[in-house]
């Protein structure tokens, strides 16, 4: 006689959906491409050479992102933008001061827009990834607070590490550190998104 299954409700470990996750891959190579290339040719030449690198692999990013999932995300062209403002400025003026301080600029605009649209009663992130996450309007608020304050951490973090230490040590905490802590701070925001998850017939969370 074959042994039932001593516990018959328990739940089946859920399959990973490839069709929902493989957006996000794309998305996640195509972000950490230009920074791969940006930390690979310092090593190899200067922080000119990268920043010219960086540039172009920014501009082929937009495009792939493009061509591949037939939008461009706004934080990534915002991103873009910036980097070929300010890598202009790093080359023109063979100044590497206004690149290490791209990410404080964008991550300070970022928090701003955030934060200063919460002052007017405007959860802006619903309007980025409403069509990604259903969340009931407690879950809004609280994600928007929380993603516009880690982007001031971020761009404190910025400040500090590029006016104390080297260019190298710069490069390889913009690509090894901010990246990394973003996955990490992304991840820990899971348990708001199941406890404030819309449906029609849930209650608003306490």
């Amino acid at each position: 006689m074959s042994e039932q299954n001593p516990n018959p409700t328990e739940a089946k470990e859920p399959e990973v959906n490839w069709d929902e996750l493989r957006p996000q891959l794309i998305k996640l190579a195509l972000e950490l491409g230009p920074l791969v290339v940006f930390f690979l040719v310092n090593a190899r030449a200067d922080i000119f050479a990268a920043t010219a690198w960086f540039m172009a692999a920014m501009v082929l990013s937009l495009a792939l992102s493009w061509f591949i999932m037939k939008r461009i995300a706004v934080m990534p062209l915002v991103t873009g933008v910036v980097v070929l403002i300010f890598g202009g400025l790093t080359l023109y003026l063979q100044d590497d001061t206004f690149i290490k301080m791209k990410p404080t600029i964008v991550n300070v605009l970022f928090g701003s827009v955030l934060l200063g649209g919460m002052v007017f009663g405007q959860s802006l992130l619903k309007y980025v990834f409403g069509e990604v996450y259903k969340l009931q309007e407690r879950g809004w608020w609280l994600m928007t607070l929380r993603w516009g304050v880690f982007f001031f951490v971020l761009a404190a973090l910025n400040e500090v590490v590029w006016r104390n230490f080297s260019t190298d040590a710069w490069v390889a905490f913009k690509v090894w550190g901010i990246m990394p802590l973003t996955l990490v701070f992304s991840f820990f925001q899971l348990p708001l998104l199941n406890k404030y998850a819309y449906s029609p017939e849930a209650e608003p969370a306490e």
